[in-house]
């Protein structure tokens, strides 16, 4: 079986594969200062409650953009599982040209959201991740990575507001009830989530008028379900987009 672990600054996404099909699946919060003893009795425990044998586990492949956090989930594949992992990164296969003016500074995160959208749905492509960061991820119709946009995420903007601006309280992210807030709170619900609607729709089109031909749009991440399906031009959501890109980059390396 495979472990797909998928690293991001604010949560891990966890994703066992047995013959190519997604088993199960877990979130967990990312902590900095996990060891690999933590992550083996967290992963050991999601396991387990799935029924499933971890030594039935063989085979691990880690996208992690909290570089300290590499080393400690090398170290836990090592001494629990017995595998060494593949982590994603320069040097490894994902079949796609990587058309950045410096291919290593683009996110393992993005790469496999793009190299699983282009397998899945061809090309022209612009993918949209609902993370700690908003990234727009552009493909070609010939499956190259063009590049892309990085903004703030929501809970990101929710923060910052609480932060900077006195008299308002911390909130959660909702579902506004309408445009026109009748209360701080439903206020801030109803501009974080229709003013990130507004960026998601004005970003897109400006992609596709720089491509100079129509993308099909893809969102994926913790909150797509709550901004997706307000936008206009978001085409498919498909939350498990990274833990499927992880799975084919794993296959392109098996062997190596």
């Amino acid at each position: 079986m495979l472990l797909a672990i998928d690293i991001g600054n604010s949560n891990n996404v966890i994703g066992l594969f047995s013959n190519e099909k997604l088993l199960t699946h877990w979130r967990i919060r990312t902590e900095w200062n996990r060891t690999s003893d933590e992550y083996w009795v967290l992963i050991k425990e999601f396991i387990q409650l799935n029924n499933v044998d971890t030594e039935t586990i063989d085979e691990i492949i880690i996208a992690c953009v909290v570089p300290p956090l590499i080393p400690v989930l090398k170290e836990m594949s090592n001494k629990y599982f017995s595998c060494d992992p593949i982590i994603v990164g320069p040097g490894i296969k994902t079949g796609m040209s990587i058309l950045y003016k410096n291919p290593a500074e683009v996110g393992a995160d993005r790469i496999v959201n793009s190299v699983a959208a282009y397998e899945k749905y061809r090309g022209p492509l612009v993918i949209v991740d609902f993370g700690t960061a908003t990234t727009f991820d552009v493909v070609s119709q010939k499956g190259e990575y063009l590049g892309g946009a990085i903004s703030p995420g929501v809970q990101l903007s929710l923060e910052a507001l609480f932060k900077s601006a006195a008299m308002l309280p911390r909130v959660d992210m909702g579902e506004p009830e309408s445009v026109i807030g009748k209360s701080t709170i439903e206020s801030i619900h109803s501009g974080t989530v229709y003013g990130f609607v507004g960026m998601i729709d004005g970003m897109v089109l400006r992609i596709q008028e720089e491509l100079q031909q129509k993308a099909q749009v893809i969102g994926t991440g913790g909150i797509v379900d709550l901004i997706a399906s307000k936008t206009k031009t978001i085409d498919i959501i498909d939350p498990f987009l990274t833990l499927e890109g992880l799975k084919i980059i794993h296959r392109r390396n098996q062997g190596k």
